[in-house]
């Protein structure tokens, strides 16, 4: 494997150093590895490593509605960076319990700076561990807010109306599935 892997970085080497970049994909088809041109991160083609949180969301059919919001947002590729993250992402259910047309009216792109703020809301830098949460816990959100623990029965609830039901690792970090959407406080 060792071997291998060194000759094709030796062939990656020599046909970038010769002008032909182009064939680069073709000697390093073994790992999977594939950028669409003029793409951002999430274009990336990787077939081999364990899936980021966008990956692992889309394939969710719990999580439509919200994987519907971060592409309406933009942040795909904000999500599918290295992080690490630790996402709380709401369930269609939970979507569901908004105010009727509130998702619909979020997904338009006049109102894409409120999504994102709410999206943005749902996540938190480094990977938290329900093990070490405590009651009363304030923990900063991407967009500049923060939401609170608090503990019931030994397990935790975000902002005292979205309850943990599920843990999901990714790549990146970890999503946290949630029962409830949460919205930031008003500015």
């Amino acid at each position: 494997m060792k071997l291998k892997l060194f000759t094709t970085s030796i062939c990656v080497a020599f046909l970038i150093g010769c002008g032909n970049a182009d064939k680069v994909a073709d000697a390093t088809t073994d790992h999977q590895h594939e950028q669409t041109a003029g793409g951002g991160q999430s274009t990336v083609k990787d077939d081999d490593s364990q899936k980021n949180i966008v990956q692992v969301a889309s394939e969710s059919p719990n999580h439509t509605t919200l994987v519907a919001a971060v592409k309406a947002a933009d942040l795909v590729d904000a999500l599918v960076n290295a992080g690490p993250f630790t996402v709380f992402a709401p369930t269609n259910a939970a979507f569901d319990k908004l105010p009727a047309g509130t998702v619909d009216d979020l997904l338009k792109p006049a109102n894409k700076e409120k999504l994102a703020d709410i999206l943005q809301y749902h996540v938190s830098l480094g990977v938290l561990k329900t093990a070490n949460f405590t009651d009363g816990q304030v923990i900063g959100q991407v967009n500049g807010n923060n939401i609170t623990i608090k503990m019931e029965n030994g397990r935790p609830k975000i902002n005292g109306v979205a309850n943990i039901i599920a843990e999901l690792p990714a790549a990146n970090g970890v999503i946290y599935v949630i029962d409830n959407v949460l919205l930031p406080p008003t500015k």
